[in-house]
């Protein structure tokens, strides 16, 4: 009997890279897709037919699904960056949402089983914690207005074409590969590279906000599940974890990982949801989530590797689209 063939975009990401290692785990034919602009080559696992572009590439994305008969489409490539893509709207709505519709068409055309998308907690937007999958989506920035704009799109396509979905919305992911060299996203990794560095932490107003974080290996076994539970299709699903801490706690217990005193620098604060915590009971009703890994369990395993790979220096990002309030510390240098 073959193999099952799926595509994973954002292989060479974070979470994509973890969903292909289980996708390859549970015997898959993995075809990997990232245009490496916040991956890395060497997170794409071995067994992965790796190609390097992009999802907003239509005449790719046709090729590859004429070559292939794609039985699966896991779909993580993004550019997750809440805060900035009020900055570079343009940019968010090409590379999250008309990507995606393009992806979406590729899938309808060739009769794929089943599309998983990862979308976000983004698309509840302030003021609605815990969040919980009935409740009406408010997102207050371009990057949860797209995430929710391909669920839409996706139930249209299921009407319309009966394209399975099953949409994931994930929350504050940490771990292993994750990129710590975005100065705009991933707070964790952030605060691990300013810890390298010798630098203070930087936060946002007075660090009482509160996450969730959640550790890969809760969450990326899930999602590489999905297409083979029945029960999933044409749902939405928060994944992560339970806890909320503040970002003042974090830092601290990132400061304990590296053995050093925890060292903060208050920002200025900037636009953004206060409190983001999830309620999970739909996703235990469908899956069975691994045991959830600890706060300082995830932060020591995460702080291990990246101390292995040592700091880099944040990249920045050369389009912004409009500086009207955007963070002095998000400034081009």
């Amino acid at each position: 009997m073959s193999k099952s063939t799926v595509l994973v975009t954002g292989v060479a990401g974070f979470i994509g890279s973890h969903v292909a290692d289980h996708c390859i785990a549970a015997g898959y034919h993995v075809i990997g897709l990232d245009d490496l602009s916040g991956g890395f080559a060497e997170n794409v696992p071995d067994g992965v037919e790796f190609i390097e572009g992009s999802i907003t590439d239509g005449d790719l994305l046709k090729t590859i699904f004429n070559k292939h008969t794609i039985d699966y489409v896991y779909h993580l490539g993004a550019y997750a960056a809440e805060g900035l893509s009020h900055f570079i709207r343009a940019y968010n709505y090409r590379t999250n949402l008309i990507g995606s519709v393009l992806l979406i068409n590729q899938a309808v055309l060739h009769d794929v089983k089943c599309f998983v998308f990862a979308s976000s907690i983004a698309v509840y937007g302030p003021n609605q914690t815990p969040m919980h999958e009935d409740l009406t989506p408010l997102p207050e920035d371009p990057y949860g207005v797209s995430k929710y704009a391909v669920e839409l799109d996706l139930m249209a396509a299921r009407n319309m074409f009966g394209l399975n979905y099953v949409v994931f919305r994930p929350h504050n992911v940490y771990g292993e590969r994750q990129n710590i060299a975005d100065k705009y996203r991933n707070v964790i990794g952030i605060f691990m590279n300013q810890v390298m560095k010798g630098e203070p932490m930087s936060v946002f107003g007075d660090g009482l906000q509160t996450r969730a974080f959640s550790y890969i290996d809760d969450v990326a076994p899930i999602i590489a599940q999905a297409p083979g539970v029945r029960e999933s299709y044409g749902n939405v699903f928060n994944v992560g974890a339970d806890k909320p801490y503040s970002i003042l706690e974090l830092a601290e217990e990132i400061a304990c990982a590296f053995g050093v005193k925890a060292d903060i620098r208050h920002l200025p604060e900037r636009k953004e949801v206060v409190h983001a915590f999830a309620s999970h009971d739909r996703v235990r009703e469908v899956f069975e989530p691994p045991e959830a890994t600890t706060l300082s369990r995830g932060i020591s395993r995460m702080a291990a590797w990246v101390q292995v790979h040592g700091p880099m220096t944040p990249v920045e990002f050369d389009n912004i689209e409009v500086s009207t309030n955007l963070p002095s510390s998000w400034q081009k240098r």
